[in-house]
């Protein structure tokens, strides 16, 4: 990655450029059965579409605060992703009444009421389905963001020094997440074309940056398991040799 990225959207922007067609994400659901894969190319695909939809159909703009109330999914990681391209400061596991936007899985509808501003919703069904029943109050993550723009363009510059994720009460820049990820990348041995297994929550800095910030930071890729308690040990040991992972963080 270039010494000179200082968001997480930068980190992105800088893999696209090296290797769009790598893999960044791989996604299992140890309790369905889901896997996807997503290329530099496709993340970045649906990075866009969604930072669109943040800063066109719900008027995000930079200083907001957001709500994430998601586990660790491919599409959380997409939300991270975008809310760093708008300016849009992440609050995983935040209080919903206390920010201005609010993106919540299927489990959390009712906490997520608490916020006053526009609420999204994800079904989280396999291959990014919509909700059978449009949950009362939110925009379905799903009917909206596939009409969205390919290419995004913040209507104003993103400040690194702006705060970027707040998580476990600890708040970080767009520029101090990039360094930490970077020294964490180092930590866990992370080489560009690194694949890191994890089967971390998204509830903690550990979670967040062995599962999408400390892979994209080092030029690696993420395999990352949600449910991974329901895979046996033979199991586990097929996946990281099927897909070729040369670090864990379990």
């Amino acid at each position: 990655m270039n010494a000179s990225d200082r968001t997480p959207a930068d980190l992105l922007r800088s893999a696209l450029a090296a290797d769009p067609a790598r893999p960044l994400v791989t996604f299992y659901d140890d309790a369905t059965g889901e896997r996807v894969e997503l290329s530099v190319a496709t993340f970045a695909n649906w990075v866009a579409k969604t930072a669109n939809l943040l800063q066109g159909d719900l008027a995000a703009a930079p200083g907001d605060r957001l709500a994430l109330l998601l586990p660790a999914h491919w599409q959380s990681a997409v939300w991270l992703l975008a809310c760093s391209s708008v300016g849009v400061c992440v609050e995983a596991g935040g209080d919903p009444a206390g920010a201005d936007l609010v993106v919540s899985g299927p489990d959390t509808l009712e906490e997520a009421r608490a916020c006053t501003g526009e609420r999204v919703a994800l079904a989280l069904r396999p291959l990014g389905g919509r909700f059978p029943q449009p949950p009362v109050g939110f925009a379905d993550y799903a009917v909206e963001v596939p009409g969205q723009g390919d290419r995004f363009a913040p209507y104003a510059p993103v400040d690194p020094d702006a705060p970027a994720l707040v998580v476990g009460g600890r708040e970080l820049s767009g520029a101090g997440l990039v360094e930490q990820a970077r020294a964490d990348a180092a930590e866990l041995g992370l080489a560009p074309g690194s694949r890191l297994l994890t089967g971390h929550s998204y509830a903690t800095w550990e979670g967040l940056s062995a599962g999408l910030f400390a892979p994209l930071a080092a030029g690696g890729s993420v395999v990352l398991c949600r449910n991974l308690g329901e895979l046996s040990p033979e199991n586990l040991h097929k996946r990281v040799t099927d897909e070729r992972v040369t670090n864990t963080a379990v």
